[in-house]
């Protein structure tokens, strides 16, 4: 489940899915280090061309073909995942991906902060009729009423554009253009579990029915995997990143978690970038809040037709004031949401480098299904860092 860097040491000791999203310094608990920013509002990366800039790769290894970056499992306990060397604090984040098949094989798309903020989409390789979509606040785990199915045509054999648009206000999940969710910041337990710190993006594929896994994980996941139906391949052929508070670095001001505690420090210039190079920043810029205007958005619903532990089959509906997007540029040291500024830049180290790297490689790094275990898989977890400790 959600644990910190101490604890996704004991990785390697249990299932794949008690290790599925981890955090090197959790800043609810305790100060963390500024984390890198994406100084530019736009960066882009075509995979199709082997460009790998920007990317630090968490678990095996990513190979390129013409078609994009293939994420290959081919026997039991891989799971190859990538994400950025960088955080984006609310934006546009769109991912051109061809899921995985296979039984039990889930393809991950998720945007995850240090707080455990996290959304997600993610595709089940014997689904080829629609895909999940999801978010936590704050690593709560404690309900499993989040998660919603969006139709879309065989996500296994073609390539769709899956965009998630965040903001202060309302994210929303679109398949091709076509929004499919939309989630309030008032929806998410009156704001207190939106999504809305820094993230970052992770992209990988693992064996949610691996026969490691716990009961209702494998469920949820439509089997057990087969490994000699393998290998089973996710492809995807570029990722566009929008960030609406372009800067050097975010350092949470206090422990609360909230969007209007992130500092945006040295912003930058609003140039777009047209590979995976960031550009250079500025002095001076002006206060972003991330979007400028709300327009009413007509609500969306999905119904979820698999189960998953602790959750089961539901129907989920939000309605909200969307917000539209403004690609505006951050300030220096500028307090989001408050318009105050600090005189001074944190420096930018990046609580979740490269160096974390290797606590994470043993397993992936989704919440996803892990997250419908429950409390069985809680319990062995507590029971095994018990046994060490």
């Amino acid at each position: 489940m959600y644990f910190s860097k101490t604890a996704a040491a004991l990785a390697a000791l249990l299932p794949l899915a008690t290790a599925q999203t981890y955090t090197d310094c959790d800043p609810l608990n305790k100060t963390c280090p500024a984390d890198t920013a994406l100084s530019s509002t736009t960066f882009t990366t075509d995979f199709t061309s082997g460009s790998f800039g920007g990317w630090i790769a968490t678990a095996n290894n990513v190979t390129f073909t013409d078609e994009g970056a293939n994420f290959v499992i081919s026997e039991k306990g891989e799971a190859p995942t990538i994400e950025t060397d960088f955080y984006f604090f609310f934006g546009k984040a769109e991912v051109v991906m061809k899921a995985a098949s296979g039984t039990g094989i889930c393809s991950s798309i998720v945007l995850e902060s240090d707080d455990l903020d996290e959304i997600d989409w993610e595709a089940l390789g014997g689904d080829t009729t629609q895909i999940e979509t999801n978010y936590f606040g704050k690593g709560d785990t404690s309900s499993y009423d989040r998660a919603t199915w969006a139709t879309v045509s065989t996500p296994q054999e073609t390539f769709h554009t899956y965009t998630i648009e965040w903001t202060e206000s309302a994210t929303t999940w679109s398949v091709d253009g076509t929004v499919v969710r939309t989630l309030a910041y008032s929806d998410a337990q009156s704001g207190t579990r939106y999504p809305q710190t820094p993230m970052r993006l992770k992209l990988g594929i693992w064996a949610a029915g691996d026969s490691s896994e716990p009961e209702g994980t494998i469920e949820w996941a439509g089997g057990e995997t087969d490994y000699s139906d393998g290998p089973f391949t996710m492809t995807v052929q570029s990722v566009t990143i929008t960030n609406y508070n372009p800067g050097s670095s975010y350092t949470y001001s206090d422990k609360s978690g909230d969007y209007t505690s992130i500092v945006v420090n040295n912003g930058t210039s609003s140039s777009t970038t047209g590979s995976t190079t960031s550009s250079s920043s500025t002095s001076t810029s002006s206060t972003s809040s991330g979007s400028s205007s709300t327009s009413t958005s007509t609500s969306t619903s999905s119904t979820s037709s698999n189960s998953g532990s602790g959750s089961g089959s539901s129907t989920s509906s939000e309605s909200s004031t969307s917000a539209s997007s403004a690609a505006a540029a951050g300030s220096s040291s500028a307090l989001i949401g408050s318009g105050s500024s600090s005189g001074s830049s944190a420096s930018a180290s990046g609580s979740a480098s490269a160096s974390s790297s290797a606590s994470a490689s043993a397993s992936p790094l989704y919440t996803g299904a892990a997250t419908q275990v429950g409390a069985s898989t809680s319990l062995l977890f507590a029971g095994l860092l018990a046994a060490l400790l």
